[in-house]
């Protein structure tokens, strides 16, 4: 099956050398391009896009704005493109629906390798940006009261145990160590996580965590926010059906 994919940046010169990245790849078709997140949208709707690939600042419609109108439609998944891995609007983005959040310096293997993965159903972030995207979204209140630690008590006890280890960083192989169970186990605890708090994804499962109390953010160490490295992994990984 090939993935329909729209390109979104104001800058022509970026836009044409995403879509033409990827449009050379088999199984991926450039439908549309689009310098505004006016015509993403539009584009999105007319061609039944599978991925938007949004700028976070364009004119007239911005990336954050076209994240929120083609997430609530919900067949799009949306990869934000950020100049930075401080943009502010990092934060933004994740409340607005996006799946994935990458530097306009990602190299060409890492953005066709994003573009499969949130086409599959699963999240991804970039290295540099994951530690920053936990930090905003943890430290912000935007406006909305912080979900109190009440919230996990729908969890049992290996359920819990599963989200302290994904905040922490762990792959699901790494669970399954820690818990001694199999790795199927593991993804079922993780779906369970994901069903009984309302989660979309790994990402919210993550700051979830931190945001209950049941990890608290620190500079590092094992109760940290993941490391770069690790937290790309993390968010990067298959997100569990269920």
């Amino acid at each position: 099956m090939t993935i329909r994919v729209v390109v979104a940046d104001d800058q022509e010169l970026v836009r044409s050398g995403f879509a033409m990245i990827l449009d050379a790849q088999s199984g991926i078709e450039v439908v549309a391009e689009a310098g505004d997140g006016t015509g993403a949208v539009a584009a999105v709707r007319r061609l039944r896009a599978d991925v938007a690939l949004l700028d976070v600042r364009m004119p007239v419609m911005d990336g954050i704005a076209a994240c929120r109108e083609i997430a609530a439609e919900g067949r799009c998944r949306t990869i934000m493109l950020t100049t930075f891995d401080a943009d502010e609007y990092v934060y933004e983005a994740l409340h607005a629906g996006a799946s994935g959040f990458l530097l306009k310096d990602v190299r060409r293997d890492d953005l066709v390798h994003a573009v499969r993965v949130v086409a599959a159903g699963e999240s991804l972030v970039a290295p540099s940006v994951a530690r920053r995207l936990i930090a905003e979204y943890t430290s912000r209140p935007a406006g909305r009261p912080a979900p109190s630690a009440g919230r996990l008590e729908a969890l049992t006890g290996r359920e819990r145990e599963t989200l302290l280890h994904l905040a922490r960083g762990l792959s699901n192989a790494e669970i399954a160590t820690a818990l001694v169970v199999s790795e199927h186990t593991v993804k079922t605890h993780v779906s369970n996580v994901l069903a009984k708090l309302g989660l979309r994804d790994r990402i919210q499962a993550v700051i979830c965590a931190y945001e209950t109390g049941l990890v608290a953010p620190s500079a590092g160490g094992a109760d940290g926010a993941p490391s770069p490295a690790r937290g790309s992994r993390l968010l990067a990984e298959d997100r569990p059906s269920g």
